[in-house]
């Protein structure tokens, strides 16, 4: 018998908000969505905040996950952008409690460190170990929604016990003979 699950990732943000849906047949990642949710055109905070509500309710109806992922806000220098993230973040989380949906919460460093073998990868390298990962050709030119599908297959490493922490430095031949299956 196949054993199937889906896990949301999401990237928030309050202009534009990332996500991504992998699907699980016998642990084996397939990518369902990515995409993003433009939000810029909402006349204030409270309006964007209401749509992210909405939003994910209606992605989560539409697929059905068990699980979401969602990224953690970073310290940055603008405490108001912090403040807006971590809103998007939490009204984000309500709609998935109120869908009855698990979550959890990962740093932007965990993330990619469980893609990449790097915690300070940057954006495109992410994004390029999750096309050879996931034989998905990914054509968004937004990076908000290849860190939430980042974020999604992040929690299935975890929970899965694929991710194996490295005891001193990080170096891309550790990661190899750590993580032999991710090699084409």
């Amino acid at each position: 018998m196949i054993k199937t699950r889906r896990i949301l990732g999401i990237d928030p943000g309050t202009t534009i908000l990332g996500f991504g849906i992998i699907e699980l047949k016998d642990n084996k990642p397939t990518v369902l969505e990515l995409n993003v949710l433009h939000l810029k055109s909402y006349a204030d905070h409270q309006s964007k905040l209401r749509e992210i509500f909405l939003r994910v309710q209606e992605i989560i109806e539409t697929y059905q996950p068990e699980s979401m992922s969602i990224e953690s806000p970073f310290f940055g220098k603008n405490a108001q952008s912090m403040h807006k993230l971590g809103r998007a973040q939490g009204v984000a989380i309500a709609a998935a409690m109120v869908m009855g949906v698990e979550i959890f919460e990962f740093s932007p460093k965990t993330i990619k460190k469980s893609i990449t073998g790097n915690g300070n990868a940057t954006k495109e390298q992410v994004a390029m170990m999750l096309k050879t990962i996931l034989n998905f050709k990914i054509e968004t030119k937004y990076h908000d929604a290849t860190d939430a599908l980042a974020a999604a297959l992040c929690l299935h490493y975890q929970s899965s016990g694929h991710t194996k922490e490295t005891k001193s430095g990080n170096s891309w031949k550790k990661f190899i003979a750590q993580n032999p299956e991710r090699i084409l």
